[in-house]
């Protein structure tokens, strides 16, 4: 979400002059869009904010702004805090201060083939770990029209997949006054010419129906990938987190994601020390993850959020080297079990929407969201290309090109 905004704002600051630079010292405005999800990315962005203290006072100082989720509604206090900052304004907002008639969000200059697009901001489901429905705000969905008018002009740009954003993208039209839903939206962008593939994310177990489920297995340009976050494998600290379902719920609907969608991809979100989590517990976690084999596991040590739930009522218990013990163990056992899957893929032939170029090799994902590297002298920037799989590791595939 932070990267779509960016690059929105970037189109939106080069449509009203500006022109990027790569070095500080030089900008007449710098906007830092800032993520708090966890204690290092706020830490990062804090000491990022003082550094440009000195900017202020070169003699042609620029305008600093601030944005993201470390701007809430106290706006007052972060200006007392960051005196230096001239202005803070909260994520997915026009800067007002800039321009008051320009539209916004406005397409990125130049979109890449596989291009963000946000369709709900916020959310309303408060786990007691999480700060976004106090920094990003309660849901609110993007109209179906204007999404549609988004991507249609996405793809007259050249971009060949659309990634819908939302911090809850399974709530997504509920706020709406016809009460559309992602099933809905999904099967309107599938009929846009000139896209191949659609993505979304994040999904909530609570919240994702079976309607979802059967436009992902009937429409041929959404993608055989789901986000499904689980956080936990102990229904105890599910519930203290505020999740809403339960391990056994979850399982099921893994079990119906893939008996209808065979093919299915999965990644999952992980929380390891959460307040009062014992070993029993954190057991519980690795033996579902060895159970459901998800594609990818993204990992997190808990670190408490201020103004969230978790932060208020609960201690932080769990020492930190248990913390970090803990994500080791779940960190070897998802690499042992994505090079597993992975290695099914040697000898096959994979479609790749070519993103770009690193160290001499073409890069892109394969209809499953597998990265996939592989050497061509041909400009494939933006071309759906046939890949062989030569070779496979846990977090990338190689190969050449299929002719």
């Amino acid at each position: 979400m932070n990267k779509a905004e960016s690059e929105r704002l970037e189109s939106l600051f080069q449509h009203l002059g500006y022109q990027p630079t790569a070095i500080a010292g030089e900008a007449d405005l710098i906007v830092l869009n800032s993520c708090v999800v966890r204690q290092h990315a706020e830490d990062r962005i804090v000491n990022k904010i003082n550094a440009l203290r000195a900017l202020k006072r070169s003699s042609r100082p620029p305008i600093l702004a601030v944005t993201g989720c470390l701007v809430d509604s106290d706006t007052a206090r972060l200006k007392q805090r960051f005196p230096h900052i001239d202005h803070f304004f909260k994520p997915g907002e026009y800067p007002g201060w800039l321009a008051k008639d320009e539209p916004f969000p406005m397409l990125p200059q130049q979109p890449s083939p596989s291009t963000y697009v946000p369709i709900i901001q916020g959310c309303n489901n408060f786990c007691s770990y999480c700060v976004v429905p106090y920094r990003r705000g309660r849901e609110k969905s993007r109209p179906v029209s204007e999404i549609v008018s988004e991507v249609k002009e996405l793809a007259q740009h050249g971009v060949k997949e659309v990634v819908l954003l939302g911090q809850n993208v399974d709530s997504y039209g509920h706020d709406l006054p016809d009460k559309p839903d992602l099933a809905h939206l999904l099967y309107e962008l599938n009929d846009i010419n000139g896209i191949a593939r659609i993505r979304f994310l994040t999904n909530h177990p609570k919240d994702m129906g079976d309607r979802l489920i059967e436009a992902i297995a009937k429409l041929d340009k959404v993608c055989q990938q789901i986000n499904l976050p689980v956080q936990a494998g102990d229904d105890e600290i599910l519930k203290v987190m505020g999740r809403g379902y339960t391990v056994e719920s979850y399982r099921q609907l893994v079990a119906r994601i893939r008996s209808q969608v065979p093919a299915i991809a999965l990644s999952t979100d992980i929380i390891v020390g959460f307040p009062s989590e014992n070993q029993e517990q954190f057991q519980a976690t690795v033996d579902l993850l060895r159970e459901l084999r998800f594609d990818s596991v993204h990992i997190a040590a808990y670190s408490p959020r201020p103004d969230t739930i978790a932060a208020r009522n609960l201690e932080d218990n769990v020492p930190p080297s248990v913390k970090k013990e803990r994500l080791d163990t779940i960190e070897r056992l998802q690499e042992k079990i994505a090079t597993e899957i992975n290695s099914r893929l040697l000898g096959k032939t994979v479609e790749v929407l070519v993103e770009g170029r690193r160290k001499g090799r073409w890069h892109g994902r394969s209809r499953s969201g597998k990265l996939v590297f592989f050497s061509e002298n041909d400009e494939l920037l933006g071309e759906i290309v046939k890949v062989k799989i030569e070779k496979t590791s846990p977090w990338a595939l190689q190969g050449g090109m299929y002719r």
